[in-house]
């Protein structure tokens, strides 16, 4: 993106690409509202800002294009903070590139991906950490997600990031003053208070951090794969959690033969449930690569359910058909210890077969089981709750800061490793320029986040990954 040429006038189509109801154009620069005057039938140029007016554009032969409603948006009150109107068209996709094709005309250029957004952040509109949020926020679906984009959108995550810098550039000051007075011996800086406030903001950062895992899921889906052995209801268990027949049921073992993936909403939160084919020794060639495909799907997952058959005590004669909640357990025990990181839940399906049911969900994710039948809904609630409680952990998307950027956890940990390094130095009485140096780092790192640290590169890479028209 070359940012010289930001004087232009920019336009783009803002809505989604095809045909609809309605098209919204936008325009924004020194000349939009000339701009749009010259197609428009009246002028706009002493309009109110925030106000909207119907008419028509026309050819510059005179020929009708379309009637529409122009909303004008005016210099610092508009999102790139520049003159902006919007034009909101019938949806015919016909008449977008007309309107396009005449705003080019009259010298406009097309907008480059993100250039909007990119604007709005140069005029000072908004931190980069809040323009990245706008992409976010787009791209956002389901509740959760839409909150924590909001929340960085509006400012939250930036002011806290604000006054961490405040509290560092103070002490960093006072660190370095003291130099200037070396011979006098003066001390301006409090060392217990210095290493109290590092402690305090390596801590709040080291938790941005951790909210990175969540951050993630709730931005791009939390994986949950559905395995075990043929014949324990996992396809039955899918149809159920989506509330459809998707997957093909059947008490013939080996049904499924592939991978089925579906999305669904549970408490605000996207899980992408991944029903793989049964696992056992003695498959078949085309259902043995669909066992294949199982073990890669239980690698990506975050969450893993392993179903058994809660209606039996043992293995049947075959010893493959089905999986009692024992061998179900060990085969848990074995995957933890194989990825320690994932989450793993032993599901007892066919509940309602089963007399006495005295098992609750109960301990760690290696060991933990759940009685439910996919059949008659029982312990489905229970299983959704645990979904939601292993991806949430102890942090509220309404009310913490959650990290969903990587650009963004890659300065915290810089952040972190320069605050680790000035508590050190604090610790073993090393100079305080090298103490100030250490801070100043952090202080850095932190600027790079919201923007008060940035490089014509970094800005290029970050916007060009926006949709154009944003």
């Amino acid at each position: 993106m070359n940012h010289s040429l930001s004087s232009d006038t920019i336009c783009a189509l803002s809505t989604a690409p095809g045909m609809g109801a309605i098209a919204v154009i936008r325009v924004s620069g020194k000349r939009a509202l000339e701009i749009g005057s010259l197609v428009f039938s009246k002028s706009l140029e002493d309009v109110a800002s925030h106000s909207a007016h119907f008419g028509r554009i026309r050819t510059s032969a005179g020929e009708i294009i379309d009637e529409v409603l122009i909303t004008v948006l005016r210099e610092g009150q508009s999102f790139t903070g520049e003159h902006t109107i919007e034009i909101a068209c019938h949806g015919s996709q016909f008449i977008q590139q007309q309107i396009l094709q005449l705003l080019l005309e009259r010298g406009c250029r097309m907008a480059e991906p993100g250039e909007f957004t990119m604007r709005a952040f140069m005029n000072g509109r908004m931190d980069l950490s809040q323009a990245e949020a706008v992409a976010d926020l787009i791209a956002s679906e389901s509740k959760r997600a839409h909150e924590v984009a909001m929340k960085q959108m509006r400012g939250g995550f930036s002011n806290e990031l604000k006054d961490l810098r405040e509290k560092l550039i103070h002490f960093a000051s006072l660190v370095e003053l003291e130099l200037d007075f070396a011979e006098e011996d003066v001390e301006f800086a409090d060392r217990t208070q210095l290493n109290q406030l590092i402690i305090e903001v390596l801590n709040y950062v080291q938790r941005l951090i951790q909210s990175f895992a969540l951050g993630n899921v709730l931005k791009n889906g939390v994986p949950v794969a559905i395995v075990g052995a043929p014949n324990t209801g996992k396809s039955t268990l899918l149809n159920q959690l989506l509330g459809e027949e998707r997957a093909i049921v059947s008490n013939i073992a080996g049904t499924t033969r592939d991978v089925i993936e579906e999305t669904l909403n549970i408490d605000g939160i996207l899980f992408r449930l991944i029903d793989t084919a049964g696992i056992r020794e003695d498959a078949e060639a085309i259902e043995a690569l669909g066992i294949e495909r199982s073990h890669e799907k239980i690698k990506q997952a975050q969450l893993v359910l392993i179903m058994s058959d809660y209606s039996q005590t043992a293995s049947d004669s075959e010893g493959h058909q089905s999986m009692n909640e024992l061998e179900a357990t060990a085969w848990s025990n074995r995957l933890t210890q194989q990825f320690p990181e994932k989450h793993f839940l032993v599901v007892g399906n066919k509940a309602d077969l089963r007399a006495t049911k005295d098992r609750a969900i109960s301990g760690t994710f290696a060991t933990a089981f759940l009685p439910i039948s996919a059949k008659t809904g029982e312990g489905i609630n229970e299983l959704k709750k645990w979904l939601s409680d292993q991806v949430l952990g102890d942090f509220n998307t309404q009310t913490d800061t959650i990290v969903t950027n990587a650009r963004h956890l890659d300065a915290l940990h810089k952040t972190a490793e320069s605050l680790e390094k000035a508590k050190w130095g604090l610790g073993t009485n090393v100079t305080g320029d090298f103490v100030a140096m250490d801070i100043r780092q952090a202080m850095f790192e932190l600027g790079t986040i919201t923007g008060d640290i940035s490089t014509e590169d970094l800005l290029g890479n970050i916007f060009s990954k926006f949709c154009i028209g944003k």
